[in-house]
């Protein structure tokens, strides 16, 4: 079995160690609020992804272009009077 002659100062050690550190990946700024935010999420401070609201004082924010695909109905056509006029 291998052992070592002498014993390796907390230095040396420290030193080839150095490069055994975990790194953050992933963490941009918020162009809204600049906080530090994981990449593609929504921004737990301010509420907003991509430049627009998701969410604002807790609410999730509906989008407007949703409601408005919506079709509204129409008024059905007069068709009685014109019977009538016959």
């Amino acid at each position: 079995m291998a052992v070592p002659q002498r014993r390796i100062s907390k230095t040396r050690k420290r030193l080839r160690r150095t490069h055994f550190k975990l790194n953050v990946t992933g963490l941009v700024t918020c162009p809204q609020c600049g906080a530090m935010i994981k990449a593609h999420h929504v921004c737990p401070k301010c509420g907003y992804y991509a430049g627009k609201p998701v969410y604002l004082n807790g609410k999730l924010v509906k989008e407007e272009k949703a409601e408005k695909k919506a079709p509204a109905k129409k008024a059905p056509a007069k068709k009685s009077a014109k019977k009538e006029e016959k």
